[in-house]
């Protein structure tokens, strides 16, 4: 007889249990969509229409495709660091003379272990 009632009270403590921890999952998620409300209202509301972003006057603006070489490293007897070279190692680029685009060799993706040939 009192292992039967020991069975039914541990199964009703385990009932209770999960009822108080499904209370407090559920609390939890309330809190946070509290939290998030508030959040929400601190925030700046949207763009209106008119402050949107418009095209200029001009039309858009369409990419420009040229290819670039960079400055050559000056040379020098001695190690440069970086604030002693031009532009303080922000080195500008310049159009190159030569608009040809490069390829990849015939054959070839470019890419390391593309699963071509390869060179036998």
């Amino acid at each position: 007889m009192d292992i039967a009632w020991t069975n039914i009270a541990a199964e009703g403590a385990l009932g209770i249990g999960l009822v108080i921890a499904g209370l407090v999952v559920v609390a939890l998620l309330i809190g946070a969509f509290v939290l998030g409300a508030r959040i929400r209202r601190r925030e700046p509301p949207p763009p209106r229409p008119e402050e949107q972003p418009h095209l200029p006057e001009e039309g858009p603006v369409h990419e420009v495709r040229e290819h670039r070489e960079p400055d050559e490293v000056p040379r020098s007897d001695h190690r440069l660091t970086p604030h002693e070279l031009p532009a303080h190692g922000n080195v500008p680029s310049r159009t190159s003379p030569s608009q040809k685009r490069r390829r990849w060799a015939e054959g070839g993706s470019g890419s390391f272990g593309s699963g071509g040939p390869g060179n036998t």
